[in-house]
């Protein structure tokens, strides 16, 4: 969602496939049977295509753009509204998916499978 929030281009794969009026719980469903190799590598693909993008975006015209995401009344949002609200959408999300494992499985904290790194370890923004 990102890269459609930030210019208007289409959902990247998986998203693209989903067929959200055959299964409105794709995004609930659509994983049931991958594994977390391939779960980790959608997620590593997906950073990278969206940390390309916004080096790009930030080259282009730095934070205080205005992207493609609007509000109601057709003003647009700021590079660095999109940020901020990624940020704030993403530490939500880890919360709620922590809460969930540790519902299941009883471990706690927060860290990622014994021995996974992601694919990509350069910084978000190089100087």
């Amino acid at each position: 969602m990102f890269s459609t929030k930030l210019s208007g281009a289409p959902l990247d794969a998986p998203w693209d496939g989903a067929d959200w009026d055959d299964d409105p719980d794709w995004d609930f469903n659509s994983a049931a049977n991958d594994t977390p190799e391939q779960l980790y590598a959608i997620w590593d693909s997906t950073v990278d295509r969206s940390r390309a993008r916004l080096a790009a975006a930030l080259a282009d015209g730095g934070l205080d753009q205005l992207v493609h995401l609007s509000r109601p009344d057709g003003r647009h949002l700021s590079l660095r509204r999109l940020l901020c609200d990624l940020i704030e959408e993403y530490g939500r999300h880890t919360g709620h998916a922590d809460l969930l494992r540790e519902a299941v499985d009883g471990l706690v904290g927060e860290d990622p499978p014994a021995g996974w790194h992601p694919e990509s370890n350069r910084p978000l923004l190089s100087s």
